[in-house]
């Protein structure tokens, strides 16, 4: 297969599912490696098609009608995510993405999809495993997260539980 039909196969593949696919779980079944992949998602993205690269793999993102999606600004440590996370998904939203407003570089996003429970757990073992920095470090656990739920009530309850713990940066 030539490398069009391969993209094709590619695009395809992420419309047909709804868990993220690794570059390198594709690139096998391509038959080509994770770095082919990621060059192939780049240039699907350059031709317009809405592709996360998440902790977990790549995901189209979907519209979703009849949801609220909100920027929150929160701050806390690195010992707090896990309850930050928490808290915001209990009430049945999803945490889209971290973001920090560095003083050189401007916005840095990371994509984090989380949705559940257990992709908060995931999500934690990874970030421990991993011995990572949360990018909040950059700015003194300043940041902001894109939060979608499915009623602005929602929104409301994990601000106010979010505030009661003292983790909203306008405290």
């Amino acid at each position: 297969m030539n490398s069009k039909e391969r993209r094709e196969r590619i695009l395809k593949k992420l419309l047909v599912t709804k868990e993220p696919k690794k570059g390198q779980e594709l690139g096998e079944e391509m038959g080509v490696t994770r770095q082919v992949i990621v060059k192939d998602i780049a240039i699907l993205r350059a031709e317009g098609h809405n592709i996360i690269a998440t902790p977990d793999g790549y995901i189209i993102a979907s519209a979703q009608p009849n949801k609220v999606k909100r920027i929150i600004a929160v701050c806390h440590n690195a010992g707090q995510m896990e309850d930050e996370l928490r808290t915001i998904v209990k009430y049945g939203a999803t945490v889209e993405d971290v973001i920090v407003e560095h003083p050189l570089y401007g916005e840095m996003r990371g994509m984090l999809m989380i949705k559940t429970l257990k992709d908060v757990e995931s999500f934690v073992e990874r970030f421990y495993k991993d011995n990572a920095q949360p990018l909040s470090r950059l700015t003194d656990g300043v940041h902001m997260h894109t939060v979608v739920a499915d009623s602005q009530e929602v929104i409301d309850n994990l601000l106010k539980e979010l505030k009661e713990k003292g983790m909203l940066a306008c405290d």
